[in-house]
C-alpha cells in the first residue's frame, strides 16, 4: 500500500515541500532525506510502500534504493531537459542560450536520463548572473512542485510521460572543470565568457592558469 513520501530535499525546503504533499494527503508519512547515507538507512518495507521525491537535490540514489521502492521516484531538475548533469545554469550560461527551466522527470540509474514528465521553460533574461538563473529556475520547479504535489501525494500508478527527449550532452563536474582551467592562449573574448560562469568560485572551483609549474587561482575580491 503507498502510505509513504521519502522527501530528499536540502533542510530549507524539507517543511515547505513536506506541507504541500500533506495538504493533499495529511495522513501521509514523510521522511525527510538530505544525504545519501540517510538513504541507505532507510528499511526495505518503507521503500516497498514508498515514493521517493527529489528537490533540486545534489544526492545521486543508489541503484539498490531505485529498483526497492514500490512506488517510483520523481526528481526536479533545475535545469531544462537540454542540459541534464552537473551545474545547468552554469552551462546554459556559458553557451549564451535564450532559454532555461526546469524538468521533472522519473529516476532511473542513469542521472538525468529517465521519462520526462513535465518540463518548464522561461527566456534567459538579458545581462542576468548565474546566479540570478538559477533562482529563476528554482522558483519555476517550486511552481511546477507545488502543481504536481497532489497527483504526487495520492497516485500510485506512474505519472504520465510526456513525448520529450534529453539533450545529447550531460556535463559533469569534470566538464565543469575543464571550463575553469585556462590556456595561456586564450582569447579575450573566451576569457571574459568563461569568467562570467566560473569567475566566483562555485562549487569550490575557480578560474585557474598554470604557469612554469605554479597554480594561479581567481579569487573573487569583496567590497571593503
Amino acid at each position: 500500500m503507498f502510505d509513504t513520501i521519502i522527501l530528499l530535499t536540502g533542510p530549507t525546503e524539507q517543511v515547505p515541500l513536506a506541507s504541500a504533499l500533506r495538504g493533499h494527503r495529511p495522513q501521509l508519512v514523510i521522511y525527510p532525506v538530505t544525504a545519501s547515507e540517510e538513504l541507505a538507512a532507510l528499511d526495505t518495507d518503507v521503500l516497498q510502500r514508498a515514493r521517493l521525491i527529489a528537490f533540486s537535490s545534489p544526492v545521486i540514489v543508489p541503484s539498490c534504493v531505485l529498483s526497492a521502492l514500490g512506488y517510483g521516484a520523481y526528481n526536479f531538475h533545475p535545469g531544462p531537459p537540454d542540459y541534464p548533469g552537473w551545474a545547468p545554469a552554469h552551462f546554459a550560461m556559458y553557451d549564451g542560450a535564450t532559454e532555461f527551466g526546469g524538468t521533472m522527470h522519473a529516476m532511473t540509474e542513469r542521472v538525468d536520463a529517465g521519462p520526462i514528465v513535465d518540463v518548464v521553460q522561461f527566456p534567459v533574461p538579458a545581462g542576468i548572473n548565474v546566479e540570478g538563473l538559477e533562482g529563476l529556475a528554482y522558483a519555476h520547479l517550486a511552481q511546477m512542485y507545488w502543481r504536481h504535489a497532489g497527483r504526487l501525494a495520492n497516485e500510485a500508478a506512474p505519472l504520465p510521460e510526456r513525448p520529450i527527449t534529453w539533450g545529447p550532452r550531460k556535463n559533469t563536474r569534470r566538464s565543469y572543470q575543464a571550463i575553469c582551467d585556462i590556456s595561456l592562449d586564450i582569447t579575450k573574448d573566451e576569457f571574459e565568457r568563461r569568467m562570467r560562469v566560473v569567475g566566483h568560485n562555485h562549487f569550490g572551483m575557480s578560474a585557474t592558469i598554470h604557469l612554469h609549474g605554479v597554480e594561479f587561482r581567481a579569487v573573487t575580491r569583496t567590497a571593503s
